[in-house]
């Protein structure tokens, strides 16, 4: 039996659909915008009938500062080099912005297509990591230090007593060297210790050659926490941001031999796959046109508006943050707001939380940049950070153990200024695994969003703050079953537990066509979150379960528009085990739509519509059904295909109480009278 409390819907969470129930653009390989925003697709995607947009932004993931306009000037125009502000000038539309790659990275990997390398152990001296200079304190004057770090990871664990560390301009004067005590690098247990000998209070630059311990101390993980910086710049620097931060050329860690030599323990390489692993808290944005990455493209921000894509409503929009700089960031904001865009949100920086820094650090970037964007845009909206999850934990960062975004609240508490974080976003993947019973995790996932409401909460942000996904989707990792009927299912539940938690917006992830790929285990099989399947020219052809599910949530479960939709709460008797999700909406026309999911995969249930009272609710009523009798996907690895797609089968039933039949593995939605 299904029960629909109908009794105090005016206290249950209301949504709008043209808000609610979104999808996204992402960046895409070199030549795919092209192939993706035809016509033909343009118009598959809208007919899913998911109107709000938000674009991504991916060279966020991949260390990378994004030229939204390809016009623009350099710091340094001679050489066509330094920091870069795209024009905030009206001119010919933008159809295409790339991301640059950063000469001064210090990562070994990033989390876009990871193709580069850190420079502290590339083996080259002439290449330097540097920190980013707005976050000097000198520049940020918020009161804290924001010390900077470089970490690496050596190929197991060794006896150390003996650092080198060649500096580039500016150096640290003050700064030590320390190892990790933990197991793993998320032990919990785990601190950094300065070695013995490891602090230096009087750097001066240069080549450092450091005796850290008279007894070598075994450690696998090693980490030079800079303190103070010397404020020096090379000879002839006239940008002031040369001489603020850290800069590094290379660094080595081992056994100091018998002669004084280093029997060094890293590995030194230019190439991702072949060094010393290495991460770092900050980057400098500073690059050269030659660093465009040529693989990745993103659309271009009038390319964008003009489409279609966005349906005439304001599109949630990205500015780069990490690695980018506050005046870039400043003129992409004019430049929108001089063309008079429908915008009303716009998401600083994208997944913080996976680039493994100090959440403080992103705290002050997020605040510096904010005060310049608010007198431009003032009735615009600006939040984030679009959280590459929830859960996120500090790593190796015992000064702020545990959630992420707790010390990211901390650092805005400190400040006072908590409420200038607008909105709350975060990306939804629950399953990195997705082998195995497919089924159980999707009655699994049921309680995630639950627990990311209870996390907000204890991390600090006020329960009235706007929470949005950003992003979701079956995992960040693509297999089979992303293209077969769990997808549908796992899709409609993330969507009606959201918003019956008061969530305010769902973007889907997987708006365009897309091909079957394996980025898992080979027990992931072959598929991908996509609306339709491409074909060869990368058109949309045949529809996919995700596709069907749009549109019985924007067609059938909801009245299409920007009508009041509210929650009624609902509940399930006599269904073992949770196999079935049920959320109810009463819609602005006054009729009652029931979305019960089956998440079974061999059992079907007849289920009876009652009031709380026990009153049954009468039709008539239109019933949409979608499972195993409309879709079945053929497992033939990448040419894996849809055997049948077909639209979710549709009947009306006569007046009398409403019974529904859920078959195993399928959706069923029903609109009434709400009784």
């Amino acid at each position: 039996m299904v029960i629909v409390d109908l009794s105090d819907t005016a206290h249950q969470p209301a949504f709008r659909p043209d808000e609610a129930l979104g999808a996204g653009i992402d960046g895409a390989q070199q030549g795919d915008i092209g192939r993706l925003l035809t016509a033909h697709n343009i118009a598959a995607m809208r007919s899913a009938g998911l109107r709000p947009l938000t674009y991504r932004l991916r060279t966020e993931l991949g260390i990378q500062v994004w030229h939204w306009n390809p016009v623009g000037r350099w710091s340094d125009p001679a050489r066509k080099q330094g920091y870069w502000i795209s024009s905030d000038r009206l001119g010919p539309p933008i159809k295409l912005s790339w991301g640059y790659n950063l000469p001064r990275r210090g990562d070994t990997v990033d989390n876009a297509n990871n193709v580069d390398y850190s420079r502290l152990t590339d083996g080259d001296k002439a290449t330097f990591w540097k920190s980013n200079p707005y976050l000097d304190p000198t520049v940020l004057h918020d009161g804290e230090t924001h010390p900077q770090w470089l970490i690496v990871r050596l190929n197991g664990a060794k006896p150390i007593d003996a650092a080198q560390i060649d500096w580039a301009e500016p150096y640290a004067t003050h700064f030590e060297v320390q190892y990790w005590t933990g197991q793993t690098d998320y032990d919990g247990n785990g601190r950094w210790v300065t070695f013995p000998h490891g602090r230096v209070t009087q750097g001066k630059g240069g080549q450092s050659a450091i005796r850290l311990a008279e007894t070598p101390v075994t450690t696998q993980w090693i980490r030079v926490l800079l303190e103070s910086a010397s404020g020096t710049a090379p000879a002839g620097s006239k940008d002031w941001r040369d001489r603020a931060g850290f800069a590094v050329r290379e660094v080595a860690f081992g056994r100091e031999r018998t002669d004084g030599s280093l029997d060094d323990a890293v590995v030194h390489a230019a190439s991702h796959d072949g060094q010393t692993w290495a991460h770092v808290s900050s980057t400098d944005p500073w690059h050269r046109a030659i660093d465009r990455d040529k693989d990745l493209e993103q659309v271009g921000i009038d390319r964008i508006f003009a489409n279609g894509l966005g349906n005439g409503l304001p599109i949630m929009m990205p500015t780069g943050l990490l690695f980018d700089t506050p005046e870039n960031v400043e003129a992409e904001l004019r430049y929108l707001m001089r063309r008079r865009y429908p915008m009303t949100r716009v998401e600083l920086g994208e997944e913080p939380d996976g680039q493994y820094g100090v959440p403080a650090d992103y705290g002050a970037l997020y605040l510096s940049v904010l005060d310049r964007l608010k007198p431009i845009a003032p009735k615009i909206q600006f939040g984030g950070p679009s959280l590459q999850s929830a859960y996120s934990e500090t790593t190796m960062l015992p000064e702020t153990p545990g959630s992420w975004n707790r010390w990211f609240a901390d650092y805005l508490k400190r400040r006072k200024r908590l409420h200038d974080i607008a909105f709350l976003s975060f990306e939804f993947y629950p399953f990195d695994d997705i082998c195995g019973d497919i089924h159980a995790k999707l009655v699994e996932q049921d309680g995630m969003l639950r627990e990311v409401m209870n996390r907000f909460a204890q991390d600090g942000f006020p329960a009235k703050t706007p929470k949005i996904i950003s992003e979701y989707g079956f995992s960040a990792y693509s297999g089979r079953a992303m293209s077969e009927m769990p997808s549908a299912l796992l899709m409609a539940n993330i969507v009606g537990r959201w918003l019956s938690l008061g969530g305010e917006t769902a973007y889907m992830f997987g708006y365009g066509p897309n091909v079957p790929s394996n980025q898992h285990e080979p027990c992931a099989g072959f598929g991908n979150m996509m609306l339709h399947q491409a074909d060869e020219n990368g058109q949309a052809d045949k529809p996919m379960p995700s596709y069907f599910t749009a549109r019985l949530l924007t067609n059938a479960w909801t009245v299409p528009g920007h009508g009041l939709h509210r929650l009624a709460r609902t509940s399930i008797e006599g269904v073992p085990q949770a196999k079935v999700a049920a959320f109810s909406v009463v819609r602005p026309d006054h009729r009652l739509a029931v979305m019960l999911i089956n998440r079974s995969p061999d059992q079907a249930y007849r289920f009876a519509i009652r009031t709380k009272a026990g009153t049954p609710i009468k039709g008539p009523a239109q019933v949409y059904g979608y499972g195993p009798a409309q879709y079945a996907w053929a497992d033939l690895g990448a040419k894996s295909h849809p055997l049948r797609t077909e639209p979710p089968e549709h009947h009306a039933t006569q007046a009398g109480p409403v019974e529904l039949v859920v078959p195993a593995d399928s959706i069923v939605v029903a609109v009434m009278p709400p009784g």
